[in-house]
């Protein structure tokens, strides 16, 4: 290689999207990608483009609209697969396809049933068959820390012969400790002695808590790319944290000789899009972008801040791109300074995304004393980013009556895209009152799995952000609604999770059955 350095593979938007209950639509996925772009990664693995329509057209969209890092899509050996990746990432400027097949015994017995003689000539011909579609192909041994080491050497050597040039070895059920994968890291680049123009990477899970350290690890035993996501975010446990990666081959250069190009000044706002894309929040006690983070509570600590930062902080807010201030934004404030503010927070919205966003700000701010960070997030993830041209419902009108003893009746009116559709109901809350009236209106009645209801301020007059995930037909829809309101909110949450559903069900070719009526 003509240049050491840590590539970062982005994998947020496809193994991070495999996360229980995320569900990003399209819009969604362009927010994140463009982030990334931002932050300067060098791959992003936008999707897996064989699993549905729609995870073909979001890999598709981000190949045509994102710049800078290379574009990839993850296809199993099958040569349906890898014609579907192909066509995805090939608008990009930089396209890669991503294959990858089992290799522990345990996947070759009970998942493939096949034997290692089958999975070598798979190996062989679908990295074949991809590199005759995509020059840049990337190659990886499913479960390899759990597999024979001589096995790998050979499937490894296979793979690279016929024209893959990133090989990445993941611990893909974080079983690997760290000692012990760095070694096998070592041994394997060693012995399959492929040259400089191989690039080795690892991928690796947090079962054990230890996806950062075997990751790190393998960086010290030549690993040059490592696959990761934002908040750690993915399969199970999750995946190696990103920031966590990043800010620890910066911070300890010293340790690892080698380091990243990301612009870590956006790593903050990254975590922050993709937690409120997502509604999976970081915990205050997360590395790098928690909220305590940089927060000092003890008087020993404050202390010897006060003196000296260094005295307990081995990196600045500032490196992270943590706020040190908030910008408060109200009604007095001009739309440069609005979207400004709105780009500080990762979001790449069009102009007319902007004009739209700034007229719904500009009513919240005749309701609120200030509008914070939160305030904006809720309203461009709720109002802007979640109306798609796919939308069923829309919320025209609603009201509440209270009748005494927690009962409630509620009136609600829909507009489903033809006709404004009206009815009512009565329940126990003016919530349950209302999401009762939409069933009736939508026609099924979806169970309802959680329901949150969280400020995002801490003023009395914050903006309320309702969180709701629905189930039906074997189907999961998270929605997010937000106003002053908190029973809007929450209907508001309840026509976004419904039409999530019918998006979900058009995807899958399944049909919402009427029958479900309450």
């Amino acid at each position: 290689m003509s240049e050491d350095f840590v590539r970062i593979f982005d994998t947020t938007l496809r193994d991070g999207e495999q996360s229980a209950g995320i569900n990003l639509n399209c819009a969604e996925k362009l927010q994140i990608a463009h982030q990334l772009a931002r932050l300067q990664v060098n791959v992003i693995e936008a999707g897996f483009p064989a699993a549905s329509p729609g995870d073909f057209e979001a890999v598709r969209s981000i190949a045509e609209q994102v710049s800078g890092p290379v574009i990839a899509g993850l296809a199993r050996t099958r040569t349906e697969d890898l014609q579907a990746c192909a066509e995805a990432v090939r608008p990009a400027a930089r396209p890669r396809i991503h294959t990858f097949i089992a290799t522990s015994d345990i996947h070759l017995q009970y998942k493939l049933k096949m034997t290692r003689e089958k999975v070598l000539e798979e190996v062989k011909r679908a990295v074949a068959v991809a590199r005759s579609l995509i020059p840049d192909v990337e190659f990886s041994a499913e479960d390899a820390s759990r597999s024979d080491i001589d096995f790998l050497v050979e499937v490894f050597r296979t793979a690279i012969a016929e024209g893959a040039t990133t090989i990445n070895i993941p611990d893909t059920v974080g079983y690997a400790v760290s000692k012990e994968f760095g070694a096998f890291v070592r041994e394997i680049i060693t012995r399959v002695n492929a040259g400089p123009d191989v690039i080795w990477s690892v991928h690796c899970h947090n079962d054990l808590g230890l996806a950062v350290a075997n990751s790190l690890e393998a960086v010290a035993s030549g690993a040059r790319q490592v696959e990761c996501t934002v908040n750690g975010i993915g399969e199970r446990a999750g995946n190696a944290s990103l920031e966590e990666i990043v800010m620890a081959l910066r911070t300890r250069k010293d340790r690892f000789g080698v380091e990243t190009r990301l612009d870590t000044k956006r790593l903050y706002g990254a975590s922050r899009l993709v937690s409120r894309l997502t509604g999976v929040q970081v915990p205050p006690n997360k590395a790098i972008v928690g909220g305590n983070a940089f927060a000092h509570e003890a008087g020993i600590h404050q202390h010897g801040v006060l003196c000296n930062k260094a005295t307990y902080e081995i990196m600045t807010p500032e490196d992270v791109g943590a706020p040190g201030s908030q910008l408060v934004l109200g009604k007095h404030s001009g739309k440069h300074a609005f979207r400004k503010r709105l780009e500080d927070l990762g979001y790449n919205l069009t102009e007319t995304q902007v004009g739209e966003a700034f007229s719904l700000f500009k009513e919240l701010s005749d309701k609120k004393e200030m509008v914070t960070d939160g305030d904006l997030e809720a309203l461009v993830v709720d109002d802007i980013l979640a109306v798609v041209p796919s939308r069923r419902f829309v919320l025209k009108d609603f009201s509440v009556n209270l009748a005494g003893k927690g009962r409630a009746t509620a009136s609600v009116t829909l507009h489903d895209g033809t006709e404004e559709r009206s009815d009512a109901a009565t329940g126990n809350g003016p919530v349950n009152a209302s999401y009762a009236a939409m069933m009736r209106i939508v026609g099924f009645k979806p169970e309802l799995v959680s329901y949150k209801i969280t400020a995002v301020s801490e003023k009395s007059d914050a903006v309320g952000e309702a969180d709701i995930v629905l189930k039906t037909d074997n189907l999961v829809a998270r929605g997010r609604g937000a106003s002053t309101d908190v029973i809007e909110a929450s209907i508001k949450a309840y026509v976004n999770a419904v039409n999530r559903l019918y998006q979900l069900a058009a995807a899958k070719g399944v049909t919402l059955h009427a029958s479900n009526a309450a």
